[in-house]
């Protein structure tokens, strides 16, 4: 006999957490769900469901000698140095593959950068409060997390500015780098679209 399909409010109620937790940790690929229908909604199993509730996560590939090849973004493995852009439609959203991403690494002790101002910042901050095992003002205060409003006005500057600051922290020796740039605060820094564009294509 198949096990009953629960969607995301009766999810939610089983784990006792919000929906929006729920979302998340489907997306970062930490709780598994299936997708059914037209519109695609998530459909979880009760055995996944307790499954969860015992502490595991994924864990991306290493190569034979221990080192990180690979990040998980939404439950998707992606190799090093992958470039992703999102898109969203509410603060949720935005917050929904960014915040597992950054859990991961601050867990791993790998350095984590957020190019992030204002309002935008709040939410980041006020998210990662609430990840389990996650101390921000912790990892702020001993450089492991690092936000900035933007790198710069300019195309320039903002790469003199992401060079020094990968240099240092790789000073400690060879390590994975995770860094999300919102655009919605970086935009308020360059001169022109243009200047941005060209950033980004750097």
């Amino acid at each position: 006999m198949a096990d009953k399909l629960l969607n995301t409010a009766e999810a939610a109620r089983f784990l006792r957490v919000s929906q929006a937790s729920v979302r998340r940790w489907s997306d970062s690929g930490l709780l598994p769900a299936r997708r059914v229908g037209r519109r695609r909604e998530r459909r979880f199993t009760e055995p996944d469901l307790q499954r969860f509730l015992v502490p595991a996560s994924p864990i991306p590939k290493t190569t034979h000698d221990g080192v990180q090849k690979q990040v998980l973004v939404g439950g998707t493995a992606l190799p090093l140095h992958s470039h992703v852009a999102t898109f969203y439609n509410s603060d949720e959203g935005r917050l929904r593959l960014t915040i597992p991403f950054f859990r991961e690494g601050l867990l791993r002790g790998q350095p984590c950068f957020l190019a992030a101002g204002a309002e935008v910042l709040d939410a980041y901050m006020e998210a990662l409060r609430n990840e389990e095992g996650v101390d921000i003002e912790s990892a702020v205060r001993s450089g492991m997390f690092v936000a900035v409003a933007g790198p710069g006005e300019k195309v320039d500057s903002a790469l003199a500015f992401w060079e020094r600051a990968l240099s240092n922290s790789l000073a400690a020796g060879p390590n994975l780098i995770r860094v999300v740039g919102e655009m919605r605060s970086e935009r308020t820094l360059f001169v022109s679209d243009n200047e941005m564009i060209s950033y980004e294509m750097a």
